[in-house]
Parts: structure tokens; sequence; C-alpha cells
């Protein structure tokens, strides 16, 4: 594999690794990139470039455990979570079966609508639908948003609102509509602050787009060859160092800024490439 042919990778998992955690869909951004300009699939099939579009998200994956390394092991019960005195966490705590329960709806559609997902909605012109529509979304979800928000820490959120952002997160089966999107945008309109509402979408990420990664993995693994493993690998570690920098800057601004700034990016962006393909 040459050298253009693993730029190509690394561009595509720097896209991803910018674009995961960010409302602004990382999915909509790869098929975007790669049908106007890479065209992946000429050298690796629609059935493994679809994958790896799916795959490199491991590298995301990585980055989210190493931010919130404490948070995890506290969910498995391996470590005990720490206030700033150096003193445990005294009260309730975010339960490994809440992120659970909040994963259900989107994981059960995903199973069912993956083949139709993977045939009919990895185009352009369907992430153009999911980033207007996840738009406005977003816009709404900031104008009804609190400005005194009920859930302040991770911590307090409830089952009932786990399950409700984890309905809501379905929306982002549509290529484009963007997980975080969806799902920072359902936290906010359930009480939450857009930081809560960012942590609790990054800790339900690392699962959800796990299972993804191997379900894809698993059902394409007949048309790799070694061939593509360099293309994989240079990805993967685009995606792991660039998610790393978008989580640390989206967590340190998204309180500050919220969503509709990032709505406005999404709206731009479609009506540019509408313009470019279309007229």
């Amino acid at each position: 594999m040459d050298f253009l042919t693993i730029l190509k990778a690394i561009i595509l998992g720097i896209v991803e690794g910018l674009t995961e955690f960010a409302p602004v869909s990382s999915t909509g951004h790869m098929i975007i990139v790669d049908d106007m300009w890479l065209q992946s699939e000429e050298f690796l099939t629609k059935y493994v470039a679809n994958t790896f579009k799916v795959v490199i998200q491991l590298g995301s994956i990585l980055a989210v455990l190493v931010v919130f390394k404490d948070r995890f092991l506290d969910l498995l019960g391996l470590k005990h979570l720490k206030q700033e005195q150096g003193q445990p966490v005294q009260g309730s705590r975010l339960k490994l079966t809440q992120v659970i329960v909040g994963l259900i709806p989107a994981g059960v559609l995903g199973l069912l609508f993956e083949d139709y997902i993977d045939e009919y909605l990895f185009s352009t012109g369907t992430v153009l639908i999911g980033l207007v529509l996840g738009a406005i979304f977003m816009i709404i979800a900031d104008l009804l948003s609190r400005k005194k928000p009920q859930v302040s820490s991770v911590d307090q959120i409830t089952y009932r609102q786990a399950f409700m952002v984890g309905l809501i997160q379905c929306l982002s089966l549509w290529p484009g509509f963007s997980r975080s999107g969806s799902t920072i945008s359902g936290g906010v309109l359930l009480g939450m602050s857009h930081r809560v509402a960012a942590d609790f979408t990054f800790i339900m990420a690392v699962p959800i787009m796990f299972g993804a990664s191997f379900l894809s993995l698993l059902k394409n693994w007949e048309y790799f060859t070694l061939e593509a493993l360099p293309f994989f690998i240079a990805g993967f570690v685009a995606a792991f160092v660039f998610a790393l920098i978008s989580i640390r800057f989206l967590l340190k601004l998204i309180n500050r800024i919220k969503l509709v700034p990032f709505a406005i990016y999404r709206i731009v962006l479609a009506a540019v490439i509408f313009i470019v393909i279309y007229l």
C-alpha cells in the first residue's frame, strides 16, 4: 500500500477524531470527505470501506477511556471516584446499569436495521438531510434549555433520564444526525447541563461504538486482506490522537458556547456541499 493511500487513511482518521464527539456527525463528515475526494471504495471495496468508517471509531473510544479512566474504573467497581479534597464521593453515583439502560434503544434498533443503514443511508445525500434536521433539533434544545439545569452532575442522572436519552440517541442511526448532537440535545431537554449531557454522551459512546465496530468487523471479515491492515492502523492512530484533543477542547467549551454554533456550522456545511454537488 503506497504512501498516498496511507495518507487517505490518516485524513479520514483526523476527520473522525475531530468530529466524533463534537455534535456535527463524524460519520457524516467521513462519508462526505470520502465520497467527494478520497473514494476509498475504489481500493478497499464498498463493504471494507464502510467497515473502516466504523472501526476507526475504536481510536476515538480509546481517547474516551483515557479521558474518563477514573469514571470507567468506578463504573466497574475497580476504583472509587474522589472529590477534590481527596475523599471518596459520597451518596449516589452513576451506575453501570444506568449506562446499559441508555444503550438499549439504539442498540436494539441498530441491530435490526444495520443492513438497511449500510446499504441505503451511507451517502452524501442522506447525510445532508441528517445534518440539517440534527441542527434544527439542537437549536430547539438550546432554546428550551433551562438557565439553571436540574442535573449538574452525571451522578444525579436517573434511570428514566438515561433511558430517555437512549431513545433520543436512536436519531443518530441516520448518518449525519450525530450521536453526540442527539444525546447532548436530549440530555439538555431533560434538564441536564450541557457539560453533564456531554459527559454522559461520551460514557455511553464507548460500549455502543465498540459493539458497532465488533459487529461490522465480524460481518465483513471475509472481505479483509492483509493489504488493508496498514490503512486501518493509520486511521486508528490518527483518530485516537485527534479525538483526545477534540474531547478535552469540547468539554472546556460546551457549557459556554452550547449547541447553536455547532448547529449553524452544520447548516452552512450542508448548504455548501449541496451547492457543490447538485448545482
